[in-house]
């Protein structure tokens, strides 16, 4: 690829540039690397970016350079990039985000050097309304996948007991995630509450290596339950997304087979999957993922817990 070049994407005419400019220097991994990446994953990535405000992290001079967040969508977008526009608590404002929507869109966002997309939980017409409760398993040092692996498998029974199925991604980063597809009318109050306690009781079930707790002093050799995504105003890392570490790793969704068979094996790097690694496996096994967005499941009453 040369550094300049115009791409017609979907009948969409779009100017790129840089390419040849390495954003991952350990791996020597491109720009033009990223945007390929992207549009080789979008069939199934774009499903979960659909009507999601998103939030770009953007990384102009690469991993190793500053990066910041971008909420509002940038003015200078082409005209065709749909927003979304969402109330801010925080800033009392109205931000306008970017939706992701199509391809173009995708191509374009790469082109800006976000690297990582972080998505709300919530669709833009019900911004209100999770449509799933996510927990964020994150390891404090020694601890590693391996301990993620183990206090995932337990939250996938305990959800199990509730008649709730999960699913398991990793978050391209060092730890797992596990996400409760909902679909059903629900609040952020309602899914805060019910991870919270998950969490909590997960800690005093197992207080050797589980927290419940923020506080990075109690996190080590643990592993953190971070109930608090479930949040309006917290977005998550999405799936199928480049993660800006050393190297492109990507959060993967994984079978609990593969949770399991890393446990077993006390092998942190059976579950760190590159972006090449990722095209082969959605290549084999489709989209592991394709039910969050569709599955409807509904939290348990008070009573039934």
């Amino acid at each position: 690829m040369s550094e300049k070049a115009e791409l017609v994407v979907e009948g969409k005419k779009l100017a790129v540039s840089n390419l040849n400019k390495v954003l991952y220097p350990k791996a020597g991994f491109t720009k033009g690397q990223v945007i390929d990446y992207y549009i080789r994953i979008a069939p199934l990535l774009l499903p979960h970016l659909k009507d999601r405000p998103l939030t770009m992290k953007r990384y102009p001079d690469g991993v190793e350079g500053e990066f910041f967040y971008e909420k509002n969508c940038p003015a200078h977008r082409p005209k065709w990039v749909k927003t979304a526009k969402v109330w801010s608590e925080g800033n009392q404002n109205t931000m306008d985000y970017c939706l992701a929507n199509d391809l173009p869109t995708l191509v374009w966002a790469a082109n800006l050097a976000d690297l990582e997309l972080h998505t709300s939980l919530s669709r833009k017409n019900n911004i209100d309304r999770p449509t799933m409760m996510v927990f964020d398993l994150d390891p404090g040092a020694p601890a590693d996948m391996v301990q993620c692996c183990k206090v995932g498998l337990w939250l996938r029974d305990l959800l199990s007991k509730m008649k709730l199925k999960s699913w398991a991604k990793t978050s391209g980063s060092k730890g797992l995630q596990v996400y409760v597809p909902l679909n059903t009318p629900v609040s952020y109050e309602d899914t805060k509450g019910l991870s919270r306690s998950l969490a909590q009781y997960l800690e005093r079930d197992h207080p050797d290596l589980v927290t419940s707790n923020m506080s990075k002093a109690m996190r080590k050799a643990k592993v953190f339950v971070d109930w608090s995504q479930n949040d309006e105003h917290k977005t998550t890392i999405c799936v199928y997304s480049l993660r800006a570490r050393e190297e492109p790793t990507v959060s993967t969704p994984v079978t609990w087979n593969e949770v399991e068979n890393c446990l077993k094996k006390k092998n942190a790097e059976l579950l760190r999957f590159r972006s090449d690694q990722v095209l082969t496996r959605v290549e084999k096994q489709g989209d592991l993922f394709e039910r969050i967005e569709g599955l409807k499941q509904k939290l348990p009453k008070k009573r039934e817990m």
